[in-house]
């Protein structure tokens, strides 16, 4: 699809968006306020675009100064994103999970001047390390109420007064800024989380940006019709990319979800056409499916079977292009007592859901595609702006990342490593030339860490990450996230590590469906009262040993899963059991349970 206005860098993209839907009176950007959502228009997102940025001036804030974004989504991060680059300065996003000690390296390793907070808790992780941040001099916040803040704290709106008296002297600031900044100059600092040690900022160019757009747009079908959910974290790579950047060029609206445990009430109220989304939301969905089935009457579970059946049958005929008049009949009915009541609980109106972050189970995108509701697997780094491959809606197969997005190469080193190269890969890391040679060679190839294989066709599978292949003792290499993946969609299993690199035989940590468990042992008359005490019952046990044994069947001998334990609490970003992106953080999880995971190999 077209991009809905030509552009050079991001400050010209919204110049030339805020001009081209100036008198559009929908919203550009929508958020909840008082309980409802409510909008912003271009018009207004521009005024106070402009107002912000010449507060910002007004503080002493000049070009090519570093300043930091610590918040959730809402319409304020943006704003403050467009102000700041339009300035000139470099904008370094925080995830808001962030502890203050992660903020206080990020800080002082980019030498931010000043830093935007959303709300009283993100004030006071900056507080608590403000006087060790020399660099830092101005702290702002978004959130109009907050207790005990410093006179020097200035709120959103006070910059935005400080900057409102300037207008009227240069109105055509935002247009003056287009032209001013380059492709070529450096637009953000983006921190990866990392397995290890400090963080990495990975610097991308305006360019950087510009050509992943631009490619994006070619392969996802955005219109300015088109209304995104926004929930994964802007300050993440691909968020701001394709949910942020890329929709916005092709002229479609934005709303921001509460939060990811609202995502579920939220798809209702918003009723959008495109959520990009990591494969845990589809986890979950497709639990909630299943478990409500479960409880419905025998009838209703054979007409779900059967409706599921014809809807592989139909998308397999649609694919060869031959749907016969029986089936489209099928399908039909199909649709009106199964599918439709499960597209209605997404908002009623999705085309498409866009994954990435983590690698999407094979059975989780044919399931959604029997359903009706097609989920489109891309794959990138935030080394790579962030989209290297993607599927498209008219040309996909489930397992695969798709093709490499126009203007970028893609080859497999002779270990297996997907090596990258184009106008998408980062500058390289700040302050840390050594890591960017480590990672960009000579010849300009960007390596991934990934390990994968691209088939006659062209489609990209991903194995796992380079780090994460286990050696047993017995010297097999084994690929942790495929098998992981196979035990992540098998009942009564809501998480599952695995564990093994160095040792005898595999063996997991898995995070079991408590919900589903409590249900089945009310079926079947096993008493408990806590959490534990369903981990520890025998029978529960056994139960898990039983679907376990049942989805590694086809599995090699050195892959299966001997041993496990079940946890009681969930892996969490908040607990530091997942990224920002919902990803298990493994060293981390084999870290805090390494008590856990020697009792399992001594006996």
């Amino acid at each position: 699809m077209s991009l809905a206005v030509q552009f050079t860098t991001i400050v010209e993209m919204f110049h030339h968006l805020f001009t081209k839907y100036a008198s559009r009176e929908q919203p550009y950007l929508m958020h909840k306020k008082n309980g409802a959502y409510v909008g912003i228009t271009y018009s207004e997102a521009q005024d106070m675009v402009t107002r912000f940025a010449f507060g910002m001036m007004e503080l002493g804030i000049e070009e090519h100064d570093r300043v930091a974004i610590l918040s959730e989504n809402r319409p304020e991060w943006v704003i403050a994103d467009v102000a700041s680059l339009a300035l000139r300065c470099v904008d370094v996003p925080i995830f808001p999970s962030q502890t203050a000690k992660q903020i206080e390296f990020i800080l002082n390793d980019s030498g931010a001047r000043a830093i935007i907070v959303s709300n009283q808790f993100q004030l006071g992780k900056v507080l608590k390390i403000r006087e060790s941040v020399p660099s830092l001099r101005h702290v702002i916040v978004m959130n109009e109420k907050v207790d005990n803040a410093p006179d020097d704290v200035l709120h959103f709106s006070r910059v935005m007064e400080l900057g409102t008296a300037s207008v009227q002297f240069d109105p055509h600031m935002l247009s003056k800024a287009a032209r001013a900044v380059r492709p070529e100059d450096l637009c953000t600092i983006i921190y990866t989380s990392g397995t290890t040690g400090n963080p990495k900022g990975v610097m991308l160019s305006h360019s950087n940006f510009v050509s992943n757009i631009t490619a994006s747009s070619q392969v996802l079908p955005i219109t300015p019709d088109d209304l995104l959910l926004s929930f994964l974290p802007l300050c993440h790579v691909f968020e701001r990319m394709a949910g942020y950047y890329t929709a916005m060029a092709c002229g479609a609206a934005t709303a921001y979800a509460e939060s990811i445990e609202t995502v579920a009430d939220n798809l209702l109220e918003v009723h959008p056409t495109i959520v990009c989304a990591v494969p845990r939301l589809f986890e979950r969905i497709h639990t909630r499916i299943l478990r409500k089935v479960e409880k419905d009457p025998a009838s209703r579970r054979k007409i779900f079977a059967w409706a599921v059946s014809v809807g592989r049958a139909y998308a397999k005929a649609r694919r060869a292009g031959r749907i016969s008049a029986g089936l489209r009949a099928r399908h039909a009915l199909a649709d009106r007592l199964v599918f439709s009541k499960l597209k209605a609980r997404v908002g009623g109106r999705i085309k498409f859901f866009v994954s990435g972050g983590a690698a999407l189970p094979r059975e989780l995108g044919e399931f959604f595609e029997a359903v009706g509701v097609l989920i489109i697997e891309g794959y990138g780094l935030t080394e790579s702006s962030p989209v290297i491959a993607a599927n498209r809606p008219e040309a996909y197969r489930f397992g695969t990342v798709g093709h490499p997005i126009p203007g970028v190469e893609v080859r497999i080193a002779e270990d297996g490593e997907i090596l990258t190269r184009g106008p998408h890969v980062m500058m390289g890391y700040y302050n840390n030339p050594e890591a960017t040679a480590e990672s960009i060679d000579s010849d300009g190839w960007l390596h991934t860490g990934d390990i994968g294989t691209i088939d006659s066709e062209g489609y990209i599978s991903i194995t796992d990450r380079k780090k994460h292949l286990f050696v047993s003792s017995g010297g097999k290499n084994i690929a942790p996230q495929p098998i992981e993946n196979l035990f992540s969609g098998t009942e009564f299993i809501e998480q599952f590590v695995l564990i093994g690199d160095k040792r005898m035989f595999l063996s997991a940590l898995i995070v079991p469906d408590y919900d589903a468990l409590a249900d089945y042992a009310r079926a079947h008359g096993i008493a408990f009262g806590e959490k534990s005490e369903l981990a520890q019952n025998p029978e529960i046990q056994r139960l898990i040993e039983e679907r376990i044994q049942g989805a590694q069947k086809d599995l090699a001998s050195f892959e299966r899963v001997r041993r496990f334990t079940l946890l009681e609490e969930p892996l969490t970003i908040e607990n530091g059991g997942l990224t920002p992106t919902l990803k298990v953080k493994r060293k981390d999880v084999e870290a805090r349970y390494k008590d856990v995971i020697e009792t399992m190999y001594k006996t």
